[in-house]
This record gives C-alpha cells, structure tokens and sequence, in this order.
C-alpha cells in the first residue's frame, strides 16, 4: 500500500514539473521599449511629425477624439498613419473628464453617449480601435470595469513622483496603463528627466508608457511638444536598442518572473 502511494506521488511530481517546464518555455522576458501615444485630434500635425520621424522606423499611438468632427482629409490621414502600421486608438466622442461626467449622470449614460458612438464612427471609418486612453487622464475602478470587456488596453496619466523608480508610467503586466506626459508645458516634464526615465527603462528592462498632444516644429501655447523632443526620443531608443511599442502590443504581453 505504500509502495503504491509512493508511485502515485512520484507521477504526480513528474507530472507537474513537465507542466511547469512547458508554462516556463511559453514565457518571454519582453525587450525594453516605450510606448509613444498622441492625445486629441491634431491630425495634420501627427501627420507631419510622422514624416520627420519616419527614418527611425517609429512606431505610435494617436488616440483621437471628436472622430465625428475631424474632417475627409484627416480622415484619410490617419488611414495611411494605420496602414504603415501605426495605432489608432478612441480618446472618447466628445472628450468629456469621464470620472466628472459618470459622478453626474452615471456610468451607463458614459457609455452610451461618449464609447458607443465613437467605436461606431471608427469602425465606419475602418479603424481597428482596440485601446482607450481617458481624456484628462482621470478614471475610476468603476468605469474601467465598466470598459474592460470593450478593450484590450486602456491608459491614463501617470502619478507624477520626480523619481523614476516611483513613477506609474512603466507598464506593469496589466491592461490598465499610465502615461508621462511629454508636452512642454507639463509641470514635470523636463528633457534631464525624461532621460532619467528612458535609461530606467533601458537598465531594469521597462517599457516606459509616454503621451503627448500637439507635435509642433516651435511652442506656441500649452499641449505642444517640440519635434526635437520627439527626435531626441527616437534617436535614444535607435542607440540603445529600445523597441517601440502601441498600446495595443502589451496585450497579453508577457515577461519571465
């Protein structure tokens, strides 16, 4: 009898460490990347950014609003921005705060008037929208739970800390992600610690989750970050080998515990 035993534990042990070995094999430590992701509807603008970015083989998310709103030639835009491989995210079909606007009116009238006529237009307009970024960056354990089964990825902003290794903006095996914002007029951003983050990345391995608004050659107001900021980015991930990833890529993306 206990001989018996003995060979029923012995399988089971065998058995449990093959099932081990294969989940083992089916994980891949990921490559440090970042994410880079554009707010709003500055279409002509993402537009003319991709064209000087274009040498460096980069790779972007344009989370776009107002889809309804934006005019034929943005439309078509953004159609050759999603051919050449680009994203094409929702940032909502009036870019309402939607934290203020479900504590007004509740999370079903949210989804009725903000998510489903924008996935409609996109779709329309054959945009394959997979990922969401919240207007204002605000959102709540309610209404992500409430756009869970519509998205595979869904992004905020990030907590701001002045240390890297305290900041939310690293992708942390979940579907929900938070962004540092790149814009100028931010009251973080600065190109010394922007550094600070790509090399964090770089070192530990991380894909640091960025976003911006307005690509613009020269400041002329708030939610503007400058080309050369964008070209000092992808200059740094080309020399050190930074992989650049879309929202949509840390689906399911996984990493070696």
């Amino acid at each position: 009898m206990k001989l018996s035993l003995f060979k029923i534990l012995l399988v089971f042990f065998f058995l449990a460490f093959i099932s081990c070995e294969k989940k083992a094999e089916k994980l891949k430590p990921y490559q440090a990347g970042v994410v880079i992701s554009f707010d709003d509807a500055y279409v002509d603008e993402w537009f003319y950014a991709d064209k000087v970015l274009k040498k460096y083989n980069w790779k972007a998310t344009f989370c776009v609003c107002r889809i309804d709103s934006i005019g034929a030639p943005q439309i078509k835009k953004l159609l050759e921005l999603q051919k050449e491989g680009h994203e094409i995210a929702g940032h909502g079909y009036h870019h309402y705060n939607a934290v203020k606007f479900v504590a007004a009116h509740g999370i079903n009238e949210y989804v009725k008037q903000e998510i489903d006529p924008m996935m409609a237009s996109m779709k329309r307009f054959s945009f394959n929208v997979t990922s969401f970024a919240y207007p204002y960056g605000e959102r709540s354990d309610a209404i992500d739970k409430a756009l869970t089964p519509k998205y595979k990825v869904i992004r905020g902003r990030a907590f701001c800390q002045d240390v890297p290794e305290k900041e939310g903006c690293y992708f942390r095996n979940s579907k929900f992600l938070y962004a540092f914002d790149i814009d100028d007029s931010h009251i973080h951003f600065s190109i010394p610690y922007l550094l600070e983050l790509l090399d964090d990345a770089k070192k530990k391995n991380k894909i640091l989750i960025l976003c911006s608004h307005k690509p613009v050659k020269k400041l002329t107001g708030n939610y503007q970050t400058r080309i050369e900021t964008l070209e000092f980015l992808c200059k740094y991930m080309k020399l050190n080998n930074l992989k650049f990833y879309r929202l949509s890529d840390l689906d399911n993306l996984e990493t070696i515990k």
